[in-house]
């Protein structure tokens, strides 16, 4: 199996993470109206649907560039608090990668990582608030661990999504204590955050997709 991918060949986790947000639009909304405006999925669906637009005008494209593009559009296109931090969040996964013409275990961390800190730098809240940092936290944290023990590629990836998924799980049973939900309180118990919901989908994605290319 191989052990790295080009990130020409990553242009293939930007076409998905934009196809598996719009696929996920309705959901997305449904989660949100548990504690926001329900309009989580129409709005990523928004700046998603303009970044393939965007896209499908380049002849073609890399990871790096189609991260890049994604990150311009949520952050000048969609409305609310997701736009800036999915947009830093997309931003630094460009930033980490666009000097490397080959993805490797290494480079995946430091693109995580540095997704994370500038997502980070924008918002206050913490693993048990209830939001997306609810998922990539230890998503970053189970991949840097994995990866420290001396694991594949392929194993990093697989434990990192179990963790992404645990942390979703884990939204389910916390009031939410930012954002619109914190309104509601204890009467967000229940229900998964959407936030959380699209970063996990996000997550899902580029881990798919790159088993895919590990195959080929």
């Amino acid at each position: 199996m191989r052990t790295e991918f080009s990130n020409q060949e990553g242009s293939q986790i930007v076409d998905r993470i934009i196809a598996t947000i719009q696929r996920n639009k309705e959901y997305l909304s449904e989660v949100d109206s548990h504690g926001g405006d329900g309009d989580h999925g129409i709005n990523m669906n928004k700046g998603f649907t303009f970044a393939r637009q965007e896209l499908d005008e380049l002849p073609s494209y890399t990871m790096s560039d189609g991260l890049k593009v994604i990150s311009h559009v949520l952050v000048n296109k969609i409305g609310g608090s997701m736009g800036p931090l999915y947009g830093s969040f997309f931003r630094g996964l460009s930033v980490a990668s666009r000097k490397s013409e080959t993805i490797t275990n290494e480079l995946m961390l430091e693109m995580l990582k540095k997704a994370y800190k500038n997502l980070s730098d924008l918002t206050d809240a913490k693993v048990g608030d209830k939001s997306l940092i609810d998922v990539l936290a230890p998503t970053v944290e189970t991949y840097e661990k994995t990866l420290n023990a001396g694991d594949s590629f392929n194993e990093c990836l697989s434990q990192s999504l179990t963790a992404a998924q645990l942390g979703l799980e884990a939204t389910k049973e916390i009031p939410a204590k930012i954002g619109r939900a914190s309104r509601i309180g204890d009467r967000s118990i229940g229900f998964q955050d959407a936030g959380a919901t699209s970063c996990y989908l996000i997550i899902e994605a580029m881990v798919n997709t790159i088993n895919e290319l590990f195959e080929e």
